[in-house]
């Protein structure tokens, strides 16, 4: 299929998205978009599977993560564009591409907006039993859809200083689980390698769960990409967010997944009870743990509630301006999508509704159908970035102010990643009914896209 030329979206009804996110706030969001709710409480269940083994795992998911990042960071330096990979996919691929990454991740990212707000109900409930927690998630819904209807900028000072507690609290925690380690913090003995002694305590079958757990754990990157067409200086902002992934997971993912399983027992039932990291500060005896974790997580939720909503809009937004959607989604005004935000703030609360009113089947239904859709997404990434960069080598090579390493062997290196993954799903009976309900969605995404390209090519 030839290459389809599709310019960078810039307006719609005459009314363009503005520039109003500042270089500190895509580092911050860059920055922050790596440490989610998942990474505090989710991990616990991939350390009591993989044990110490589990640092292995986040590090060969997080160089996966490191890969795809460097594709789609090449892709949007050079066409920045609130589509982000749902543009480049059809500009690489055809549009039928586009449509299918681009609504299956709309849907991704709705529905976990309603997650994240029940989640974040339920530790406001803990703090306050009499309080019903439809209640809280209206609440965070109505103050995050109001801060996206707004400017930008509002978007983006939300989401720096919710990643400036996130990165301080997290970095909080390496220091204290280091001094703790070296011996030096008061009042605690270091329990040297005496937690490290079996690597694999529960051998391979344990690492396989561990490596799944950890590679949706990475879910969130993709956000600055998003954000950095509307920042004053999109290739800049790219390059920059890009070009620091590599220290940031390694500090934040491998580096806290060590900390932990040094300090704590793998086996220990309070990771997965209570969380790895308030089970680590536990064992510290720092007083009030769970409470201090339970407020960062707090914080983790609304910060991913906020930016979801935003991208969900944004991708939406640009979906419609390349015609795949309908017009009504895509109009913008005082340069934001207005109503692209109430529609996916309104889904994200139908998906709440859901999980009240259906949560044995029609929203079960809908957390499988959602279960693998970031992996689809980055195969889509893959394959466009190796299609585009021989267009942009051969047209214009001085767009490429970010470049993928080794093209085109890590690019191919980072696909049989990807198949090696959806191979060890299919394995794992977990996970197994995920990969085939997003399968579905995706393939009836992508018959609806294809028919539509062919309408519009007869027409």
């Amino acid at each position: 299929m030839p290459l389809t030329k599709v310019e960078t979206p810039a307006e719609t009804d005459g009314v363009a998205l503005t520039h109003g996110l500042k270089q500190r706030h895509l580092s911050m969001i860059a920055l922050g978009g790596v440490i989610g709710a998942g990474l505090f409480v989710g991990s616990g269940a991939g350390i009591a599977a993989a044990g110490p083994s589990i640092v292995i795992a986040y590090a060969l998911s997080g160089l996966l993560v490191m890969l795809v990042m460097r594709m789609l960071g090449e892709m949007s330096a050079a066409y920045p564009s609130s589509g982000s990979f749902s543009s480049h996919a059809e500009r690489a691929i055809g549009p039928w591409a586009g449509f299918t990454a681009g609504w299956a991740f709309w849907v991704l990212l709705c529905t976990a907006v309603g997650l994240e707000g029940i989640g974040a109900a339920q530790i406001v409930h803990g703090w306050l039993p009499g309080t019903p927690e439809w209640a809280w998630v209206a609440l965070f819904m109505v103050v995050f859809c109001g801060t996206n209807l707004a400017a930008v900028k509002n978007f983006g000072e939300f989401e720096f200083w919710f990643a400036a507690l996130k990165v301080g609290a997290i970095t909080l925690f390496l220091v204290l689980g280091v001094l703790a380690l070296a011996g030096v913090l008061p009042g605690t003995d270091s329990p040297g390698g005496s937690n490290l002694s079996e690597l694999m305590p529960n051998g391979g079958e344990g690492l396989v769960i561990g490596l799944l757990a950890s590679v949706f754990a990475y879910g969130g990157l993709e956000t600055v990409t998003i954000a950095a067409a509307e920042s004053q200086d999109p290739v800049r902002g790219v390059a920059r967010a890009v070009r620091t992934a590599m220290w940031r997971i390694a500090v934040f993912y491998v580096g806290s997944m060590a900390v932990i399983v040094a300090l704590v027992p793998w086996d220990s039932p309070e990771v997965v009870e209570n969380g790895p990291y308030v089970a680590a500060l536990d064992r510290l005896g720092i007083p009030g743990a769970g409470q201090l974790m339970n407020v960062v997580v707090l914080v983790a939720l609304l910060s991913a509630m906020n930016a979801n909503i935003y991208g969900a809009s944004r991708i939406g937004y640009s979906l419609v301006e390349r015609g795949q959607g309908p017009t009504w989604l895509g109009r913008v005004s005082g340069g934001v999508p207005r109503v692209a935000v109430l529609a996916s703030s309104v889904f994200g609360f139908l998906c709440v509704l859901l999980s009240y009113w259906r949560p044995d089947d029609v929203f079960a239904w809908l957390l499988n159908m959602i279960g693998a859709v970031i992996l689809v997404v980055w195969i889509f990434i893959a394959v466009s970035q190796l299609r585009l960069r021989r267009r942009l080598e051969r047209e214009t090579p001085e767009r490429l102010a970010v470049r993928m390493w080794a093209f085109p062997w890590l690019t191919w290196v980072a696909l049989a990643g990807m198949a090696t993954v959806f191979v060890l799903m299919a394995r794992e009976p977990d996970t197994r009914v995920q990969l085939y309900s997003t399968g579905a969605m995706t393939l009836a995404l992508a018959a609806v896209g294809y028919a539509w390209q062919r309408a519009r090519e007869r027409r």
